[in-house]
């Protein structure tokens, strides 16, 4: 037995007098003091004391402690929700986003556009952007070097349109040999001579555009895909075209010399003149708007800005024009289109043209000047410019709609009459004739034709008859092109204007006409 320290001397047995130990090691001296439990007192919580409202809110101190919530009870029901804590924060779940720079650029009418975005929604620094961007810049100047003058702001709208899109295609490590393959496809291309030429825009209209030009050359147009849209006999007499020969000899008044007619531009009377020499008439040669000044609705017109009321702009000759059937056979004399012929193998009228002319202004009203036609694939047939008949004196060349000029149209050696005679080579009754504002065209050429598509008429205007939208407005919308961009200066071409009424069908037929079912 191992010896005892007389460590728990110090401590009275735990079982006192009732210890059978021979060999205790605690102490059984009654001097010693019992021993004493740990007794820690606990404060009990004592419920608040009910105040009333008015009771003085600052009697208390602090906020009161939340009541403790046995965690096996499980989460509180809503009416206590108010009592709860704070609420957990919700941990996301899901795939973190890559960061989307969304582009607010400001630009100035020629300078270098800048970028304004959050950089930290930037893969790429904006610096570099900055750079790239203005190197874009700098190459679309040169190539719009010959458009700029009348589109100032292009450059600037396109580079940034360009650097949009290359940056949302490439990572911050393919960012800037992106842009130097755009550059080096910008060097590549033609330089436009016009707004609508295929070099003007981005990669990506460049491509759509091209996509689009793709679909519309594919769409060979026939008989039967036009007949839906072909106009009834009703549609064309309300429409203004003229369905039945006028009554009377024809021709017989090739020139209003002498007479007293009311000028279609001032609205004033005047006598008709072969050779006028004063400019008499003061005009606006531009349409009538309407606009908003501080909130009020102004009509003013196009040319110069000025108001309806205001004098005229432009001071030249007094014209005139004339609609009545009668009036226009008392010039030149209406003919039908030639009825097809029995041996359709040898019959060279096509099923399908697109057809548009240019007038000028003489003594005989307003006669055709210019004549082009295309087939249904866009490709031209005619084109010739158009010789007054005899006894008929040009008053007005209308350069700046016709595309005229005086010395152009002295090369002209074709009649009306002769030019009629060449159309029948390419259209008969039962072609379909394409144009837009179509009865002016056949008035002015003095052809009665049922079988007619008028792109006025199937692109109608939300003003309702007798109102039409123009062809460059319906060619800028659907078919993405500019077209009479001259600027009031260099005229319209009718070549231009028949192959764009032509590709309005053929948008037309791709997307509003419903397919027709072969039975």
């Amino acid at each position: 037995m191992f010896s005892s320290f007389g460590l728990f001397q110090s401590l009275p047995c735990p079982e006192r007098n009732n210890c059978n130990r021979p060999s205790c090691v605690f102490s059984h001296s009654l001097d010693l003091l019992s021993h004493h439990s740990l007794n820690i007192p606990v404060q009990k919580v004592q419920p608040l004391p009910q105040t009333s409202p008015s009771t003085d809110v600052g009697l208390h101190a602090g906020p009161s402690k939340r009541p403790f919530h046995d965690l096996t009870q499980g989460p509180s029901s809503s009416s206590h929700a108010s009592l709860s804590g704070p609420p957990t924060q919700r941990l996301r779940v899901g795939t973190a986003k890559k960061p989307v720079a969304v582009p607010a650029a400001s630009h100035t009418s020629t300078g270098v556009p800048i970028i304004r975005i959050n950089p930290a929604q930037s893969q790429v620094a904006i610096p570099v952007r900055q750079a790239m961007l203005k190197t874009l810049y700098e190459h679309f100047v040169v190539l719009y070097e010959t458009i700029l003058p009348l589109n100032p702001t292009l450059a600037s709208e396109h580079a940034l349109r360009q650097e949009e899109q290359v940056y949302s295609k490439s990572t911050k490590l393919t960012y800037r040999n992106a842009v130097i393959n755009s550059i080096a496809a910008l060097k590549r291309r033609l330089t436009p001579t016009s707004i609508s030429h295929p070099s003007v825009g981005t990669e990506e209209d460049l491509a759509a555009r091209a996509e689009s030009r793709k679909k519309l050359d594919d769409l060979q147009v026939t008989r039967l895909l036009l007949k839906p849209i072909v106009m009834s006999l009703e549609a064309m007499q309300t429409w203004g075209f003229i369905t039945e020969m006028p009554e009377g000899l024809g021709g017989d008044q090739p020139n209003a010399e002498g007479k007293i007619i009311q000028c279609e531009r001032c609205t004033q009377s005047y006598m008709v003149k072969t050779n006028p020499t004063a400019e008499e008439c003061q005009y606006h040669w531009g349409r009538l708007f309407t606009h908003k000044v501080n909130g009020e609705r102004m009509r003013s017109y196009s040319c110069c800005q000025k108001l309806a009321e205001e004098g005229g702009c432009t001071r030249g000759h007094h014209v005139f024009y004339e609609s009545a059937a009668e009036d226009l056979h008392s010039r030149h004399a209406f003919s039908y289109t030639r009825p097809s012929v029995a041996d359709t193998e040898t019959d060279t009228a096509l099923d399908v043209v697109a057809l548009d002319c240019e007038m000028i202004y003489t003594t005989g009203g307003m006669r055709v000047a210019r004549v082009s036609v295309v087939d249904g694939s866009g490709k031209e047939v005619f084109d010739e410019l158009v010789r007054m008949d005899d006894g008929v004196e040009v008053i007005d060349y209308n350069t700046r709609f016709s595309g005229i000029t005086r010395e152009e149209h002295a090369q002209a050696t074709l009649s009306l009459s002769s030019v009629r005679k060449s159309l029948d080579a390419f259209i008969n009754r039962d072609t379909i004739i394409i144009g837009h504002a179509l009865h002016n065209d056949l008035n002015t050429l003095r052809i009665i034709h049922h079988q007619c598509v008028d792109t006025a008429i199937i692109f109608p205007h939300r003003a309702g008859p007798p109102y039409r939208r123009s062809l460059r407005d319906l060619a800028k919308e659907h078919l993405g092109l500019t077209i009479q961009a001259g600027g009031g200066t260099s005229g319209h071409s009718s070549v231009e204007d028949s192959v764009a009424t032509l590709d309005l069908v053929r948008w037309y037929i791709l997307n509003k006409l419903k397919p027709i079912t072969k039975t």
